[in-house]
């Protein structure tokens, strides 16, 4: 099955993998409606796909993302207040689809991850930041609120850190951003980070990460009651399901299960 294309962002695939790249970099790959769009698009596509393991989202140009599109939020002077409403709704849509993508995420932050672009950030599995990327949550300092991302700072850096970052603009290096809880690991050399994440998760079921992502967004607000009883159901799905059947036998019989590399 093709992947959707878009002027937006170009797609590469190799070995079971996604790479995502935003391709403004002259402007530094803003979050504009256009890649707002392929974004949700291009996640739909992706929904169910077990031949892609992983996506890596990346910016050409070693920027990552600026965040929203300033010029056109400047256009939106005479808009209506509903007008508004959609717009930061399209936004939403497409944070909402990468942090509920089936594949596990690595977001591989080089240069700046201004305000929607640190919220994307926290949207992924896996942060890589590149030793001298810069991040800031930067939209109290134009009179803005950072809206439909805080839910997903929050949930990555606890509500202390996202106060302090929201409230203040302040923009923290990589090291900061690891400190913060944002960022995973700060690497010299993005390829070779990169490539460890994706050698770990090629190891894995692909229909194991897709559930046990799915089993992490669904916690937070159960009892402990519906936990245990939903964490039994997903465990007796996998396990009973052919991808769990294959792996156990694999690991009895000291082979290698059909999803891993030799």
């Amino acid at each position: 099955m093709k992947l959707p294309k878009s002027a937006a962002l170009d797609l590469e695939v190799a070995e079971g993998w996604l790479t995502v790249w935003f391709n403004q970099p002259e402007a530094r790959n803003p979050l504009t409606a256009a890649r707002i769009e392929a974004l949700v698009a291009l996640c739909a596509a992706l929904k169910g796909r077990r031949d892609i393991r992983g996506v890596t989202f990346r910016g050409r140009g070693a920027v990552f993302c600026a965040g929203g599109d300033l010029k056109a939020f400047a256009a939106t002077e005479n808009a209506t207040r509903e007008e508004v409403i959609q717009l930061s709704l399209a936004g939403a849509a497409a944070f909402d689809a990468v942090e509920t993508l089936d594949q596990a995420t690595v977001m591989a932050v080089e240069g700046f991850a201004m305000a929607g672009g640190f919220g994307l950030a926290c949207c992924g599995d896996v942060v890589i930041a590149e030793a001298g990327a810069r991040f800031a949550l930067s939209e109290a300092r134009i009179g803005l609120v950072p809206a439909q991302i805080a839910p997903f700072v929050v949930r990555r850096l606890g509500a202390r850190e996202a106060r302090r970052l929201m409230l203040t603009g302040t923009m923290i290096d990589a090291w900061g951003a690891e400190r913060a809880g944002l960022a995973d690991e700060v690497t010299a050399d993005m390829d070779a980070a990169v490539a460890g994440v994706r050698d770990a998760v090629l190891k894995c079921g692909p229909a194991a990460v897709a559930a046990t992502k799915a089993l992490i967004r669904s916690l937070p607000g159960e009892s402990r009651a519906a936990e245990r009883r939903h964490a039994a159901e997903v465990f007796a799905d996998a396990l009973l399901g052919d991808e769990g059947r294959e792996g156990v036998a694999a690991f009895v019989g000291k082979h290698r299960p059909s999803w891993a590399p030799e």
